[in-house]
């Protein structure tokens, strides 16, 4: 893992925190491996301060890194741009990310990666508050940025912060198996693994507040009560507005259209029950206003290209017992 000043910490920590986690895991399974060996290199092998002040003594230098290496992590934060600016340090990226099995980058490290070349001709992602001047920066490299993260080929990015715990999360299963993933998700308390694909914006995150009150009491009524009849003509009535007006209204102050809000925060609620519950898709579907489980699976298919079952298989697990499971 690279070290630079003015780095993010927990694009670093966060990571970390993951992979030193599966050392648990392999114990409880009564595996003799000790888990990944990480070492945290900087420029001289001087210590490094975050941009929230924390300061990090490193394992060693840059040139302590191994001929070859199994996963090369490069952090983001406000630093990276002095850092891709230093030509050592992107041309260091370069020599291990040849030297590695798969390189990952972390929020605005997909900038350190980019610089190196790492990136072109390859669909990548980053934090979204900076994906646009990552395209225009560099228009070689395919931004998407929606996903958590994205793997394209040996190269791994992710969204901003915690993303980088759900990329950590994804490698781990990759190396060892999905029932490790989400036991070290649960002893982090993080939701189950969500999906590469799933976007960095919830419903309500994603949506602008609106300015005026009754289209906010509106937004309210939805999250607190799913499962209600929330066609334009109800939520207008609601607002005390007609139905063109309202719908009009809705969108200029929010972004997307009422019936577009409505499904995004159903699914969200889904996804939660899914992950969470074991009750019937159909049992699931009813509760979160989709009315039939078909309605629900094609909403999954067009937002997540996973159906509900899929879904729920994937990210969905027993409690299990054991030193994680505390």
């Amino acid at each position: 893992m690279l070290a630079f000043a003015g780095m993010q910490s927990l694009d670093l920590t966060g990571p970390l925190e993951v992979l030193d986690a599966t050392r648990a895991v392999l114990a409880e399974r009564g595996s003799r491996d000790g888990g990944y060996k990480v070492r945290i290199l900087s420029r001289g092998g001087k210590a490094v301060r975050t941009s929230s002040g924390l300061c990090i003594a490193p394992d060693g230098a840059l040139t302590d890194v191994p001929a070859r290496l199994d996963t090369l992590i490069i952090p983001g934060g406000a630093g990276h741009r002095a850092a891709c600016a230093d030509e050592e340090t992107i041309q260091w990226i370069r020599r291990a990310s040849a030297g590695a099995r798969r390189t990952a980058s972390v929020c605005t490290g997909a900038f350190l990666l980019a610089r190196a070349g790492l990136l072109s001709g390859r669909r990548a992602t980053t934090h979204w508050a900076f994906a646009a001047q990552l395209a225009a920066s560099y228009p070689d490299v395919t931004v998407d940025a929606d996903p958590i993260f994205i793997r394209d080929g040996s190269v791994w990015s992710s969204a901003g912060v915690s993303a980088g715990m759900d990329l950590a999360l994804a490698l781990v299963e990759e190396d060892l198996d999905r029932d490790a993933a989400l036991l070290i998700a649960r002893h982090l308390v993080m939701f189950l693994r969500r999906p590469g694909n799933q976007s960095q914006f919830s419903a309500t995150l994603a949506a602008q507040q609106p300015g005026r009150e009754p289209l906010r009491e509106v937004q309210r009524q939805i999250i607190e009560n799913v499962a209600a009849a929330h066609t334009v003509e109800a939520m207008a009535e609601r607002a005390h507005m007609s139905p063109r007006h309202f719908a009009r209204a809705f969108r200029a102050e929010t972004g997307v259209t009422p019936a577009r809000y409505v499904e995004r925060v159903r699914l969200e609620a889904a996804r939660r029950c899914l992950e969470e519950s074991s009750d019937p898709v159909a049992m699931v579907a009813a509760r979160c206003g989709f009315g039939t489980a078909e309605t629900m699976r094609r909403v999954f298919l067009r937002a997540l290209a996973v159906g509900p079952s899929e879904y729920r298989r994937r990210f969905n697990s027993p409690a299990r017992d054991g030193p994680l499971a505390a």
